[in-house]
């Protein structure tokens, strides 16, 4: 790619700085759907340069969309004259410098293999099997091809193509407006099942015609579904970056290699997963591999990038949290339901904010599907629910984990649609906390 060139070009150029460049070429195919109709379809390609310019320990950082080299020559050249009267950071120390590369292999374009017909057919084949149960489906359907580019001044000149694919489909109650959701992701689309997607989101529809009831604030045994545990734990990764150590703002400080949860417990960063959306590099361009978190209850690790490990003296690991996976347990679903007297099933969380990083205190809603359980079965709908929970207090409350995993995608539905995902399972919880109910659906 002879952008690529240049940009190695141009650090050689000024050997009196420390530059450093990620390149993205990024292509989208965006569409999104509304009762069932297509809204719209929107495809789009953006490429875009982010600068960062170091001159000792001063620096400025700028981005640029359809970059040439006459373009950020210029830039850089315009920097210059005011770098110096910028403020020091008298913690940077340099620029990554691992030049260690992944296999960088090119990868299918999802955009052409899952062509807009394609799309549609699948949501026709949805919406046709919903209508029985007086249910609307609307999300999003998206699939990113982008190329990522990092050069810097240390030698630093990698590459990383990703093609992920997302699908979301919320299914509406059209009497009482009670939504449950299904979701795909990956990068392997001959891993979509459309039988199974269309079966597993038609059984939460059926239990969602059932009646809608208010249930009291207090402690719960709750079962919650792989996208709430999932993002239980993503909200933790803010405790397992090395920033929040430097802060002081982490959960697990002082704690590497002590036994913080139940020997249960066991949670790896695995961006190589097959059966996840995968990543060569971190953001700085170091190799990002598989990397223990939690083993059997005992913190291992924290996600160390360069900055904060030069910062801090630590052995820096190029993990982001971006591909969590947890190990599964002993019973299947419905052997775990079985064992509920009187509790609840947690199908999504929305709006969560922390009250307190340090302590893992969080508050947020249930969506898209809250449930009652009576003497081992789902038998209604519970109104949404608000939460007010520590993190670490729910993980050290599961009493079970299910034999089975699910790959769990999340999108930022914004921006470039940066799209991740997780690999969990169904866990249970004692003593979940439930401070109030919304009063609606």
């Amino acid at each position: 790619m002879e952008f690529q060139k240049d940009l190695v070009k141009i650090c050689e150029m000024y050997p009196q700085l420390k530059l450093n460049f990620r390149y993205k070429i990024w292509e989208t195919d965006f569409l999104r759907f509304y009762h069932g109709q297509i809204n719209y379809n929107i495809s789009k390609t953006s490429i875009s340069l982010y600068t960062t310019i170091y001159k000792g320990k001063k620096s400025c950082s700028f981005s640029l969309k359809g970059p040439t080299k006459e373009m950020l020559v210029e830039k850089i050249e315009s920097v210059l004259a005011l770098i110096d009267k910028l403020p020091e950071d008298p913690d940077f120390i340099d620029l990554e410098d691992d030049l260690t590369k992944s296999e960088e292999k090119i990868k299918t374009n999802n955009i052409k293999k899952v062509d807009l017909d394609r799309k549609i057919q699948i949501l026709k084949n949805v919406a046709k099997t919903l209508e029985s149960y007086k249910f609307k489906i609307y999300g999003t359907f998206i699939c990113n091809y982008r190329t990522l580019i990092f050069v810097n001044s240390n030698g630093i000149n990698k590459r990383e193509i990703s093609s992920p694919i997302y699908l979301e489909c919320k299914a509406v109650n059209q009497k009482n407006e009670v939504t449950v959701l299904e979701t795909y992701g990956g990068e392997r689309f001959e891993s979509f099942k459309e039988t199974e997607f269309i079966s597993n989101l038609t059984e939460k529809v059926k239990i969602a015609c059932n009646e809608v009831i208010d249930v009291n604030p207090g402690e719960y045994e709750v079962i919650l579904a792989p996208r709430c545990i999932g993002e239980y734990f993503m909200y933790l990764g803010s405790s397992i970056h090395a920033q929040s150590l430097d802060s002081k703002q982490s959960f697990f400080e002082g704690k590497v290699n002590e036994k913080v949860f139940l020997k249960s417990i066991t949670l790896y960063d695995d961006p190589k997963n097959e059966k996840l959306i995968n990543f060569d590099y971190n953001s700085d361009g170091h190799i990002y591999k598989k990397l223990s978190i939690i083993h059997q209850g005992i913190f291992k690790n924290f996600f160390v990038d360069n900055y904060y490990g030069r910062k801090l003296n630590m052995l820096k690991n190029g993990a982001e949290g971006s591909a969590l996976v947890m190990e599964t347990g002993t019973k299947n679903l419905q052997e775990i339901i079985k064992s509920v007297k009187k509790g609840l099933y947690i199908s999504s969380l929305h709006y969560m904010n922390f009250i307190n990083r340090k302590e893992t205190s969080i508050t947020g809603l249930t969506r898209d599907g809250t449930f009652l359980i009576e003497n081992g079965n789902i038998t209604k709908v519970v109104n949404n629910l608000r939460f007010t929970e520590n993190i670490s207090d729910i993980i050290k409350g599961i009493s079970e984990i299910e034999n089975k995993a699910y790959t769990i995608p999340y999108s930022e539905n914004y921006g470039e649609f940066g799209m991740h995902s997780v690999r969990m399972p169904h866990v249970k919880v004692t003593g979940f906390k439930i401070s109030s109910s919304t009063r609606t659906v």
